[in-house]
């Protein structure tokens, strides 16, 4: 079997951050309309992946990932559609597991799921469950989605879930079975999570410097490893907030207010008192440290440098944060496309 080609794509929390030039925030209407309209630009330019966070927030415009992908499936041909990602100890997977293959029947097949925690825990009350539990719903929902995966008729029996009997597992999606990958911030234990589950890992890189992230990559793969996975189910995401623009300068500058805005109201939505500095900015955009901001050189070096390091087969980034305009992020995602992209595209193609 031949080297799976490196895919690249975009995602989206959806958040609601007001503007930190004009103080304006857009209603979740425009919101999910200007979404939808970034999945379709993001489709035409040819990437391979749009991601859609779950909130349940009022600061955040979406909270059921698979209806507005559903309408993103109806605007575009041939992207694939993820979550980015499943609260997966708090949705019922039964239900997580018809959505989504609804979705597939929906857009031919190009239905996926990264599962994870998540950063905010608002969904544990909002559906009846303990956050002390989050570990064993965590392993429970995982394991009862990949059976349903693979099975028409099931019957199963676990701690939080009513008890299915001969229970017919309905739709059945375009593919053979939904992709799913495991969503992972720090975590050795997560890493491991994937690997036991024999399916992909998503990283979100989103600060420090690059290499605090080989353990997961190492844990992920020794894992593999040590429960002799085949090899084409060994896959590696990158996920990460990013900007370009024709000049580094530019990028950094622009970028500046919204991502300060973002970290600052993020901080707050996690009850943290930390204040975002100019400085800590300045030190995120180098070489290798976390933000994917600059020219598109820039840009491209760094997911080559991240490349050499993890080997990975997925790039994701997160463009419209902090209360941007969409023509920001739009024009971003233009600069990704047409320039980003074919750069990594020609130097990968030298490793080969």
């Amino acid at each position: 079997m031949g080297k799976q080609p490196f895919q690249f794509g975009i995602y989206t929390l959806a958040d609601l951050g007001k503007d930190p030039h004009t103080g304006i925030q857009i209603d979740p209407y425009e919101r999910v309309e200007q979404i939808i309209k970034l999945a379709k630009m993001a489709d035409q330019l040819g990437l391979d992946v749009f991601g859609l966070g779950e909130h349940h927030r009022l600061d955040y415009a979406v909270s059921s990932t698979a209806v507005t992908l559903g309408a993103i499936a109806q605007a575009t041909s041939n992207i694939r559609l993820t979550s980015a990602t499943t609260i997966i100890s708090t949705v019922d997977p039964v239900r997580l597991y018809e959505d989504y293959a609804t979705l597939d029947l929906l857009s031919r097949g190009r239905a996926e799921i990264i599962a994870g925690r998540g950063a905010f825990f608002e969904s544990f009350p909002l559906f009846g469950f303990d956050p002390e539990d989050y570990d064993a719903l965590f392993e429970e929902n995982t394991e009862l989605f990949l059976l349903l995966n693979k099975h028409e008729r099931l019957t199963w029996n676990g701690q939080f879930r009513p008890s299915l009997e001969n229970a017919e597992i309905a739709p059945r999606p375009f593919q053979q079975e939904i992709p799913l990958w495991i969503g992972v911030g720090g975590s050795i234990s997560s890493a491991e999570r994937a690997a036991r589950y024999g399916h992909g890992m998503a990283i979100a890189i989103l600060g420090g410097n690059v290499t605090a992230y080989q353990p997961l990559v190492d844990a992920y793969n020794r894992m593999m490893t040590q429960l002799d996975r085949p090899h084409h189910t060994r896959q590696i995401a990158v996920t990460g907030h990013t900007f370009i623009a024709e000049h580094s300068n530019e990028a950094r500058e622009l970028y500046y207010p919204y991502y300060e805005n973002y970290k600052n109201y993020v901080n707050m939505q996690l009850r943290k008192q930390q204040k975002f500095t100019r400085e800590q900015y300045d030190k995120m955009t180098e070489l290798q440290q976390a933000l994917f901001v600059g020219s598109a050189t820039d840009v491209a070096n760094k997911i080559l440098l991240q490349y050499k390091l993890f080997g990975h087969q997925r790039f994701l980034a997160q463009l419209d944060i902090g209360g941007m305009p969409f023509e920001l992020a739009a024009n971003s995602l233009e600069l990704f496309a047409t320039k980003v992209i074919p750069e990594v595209k020609r130097q990968l193609a030298q490793y080969e």
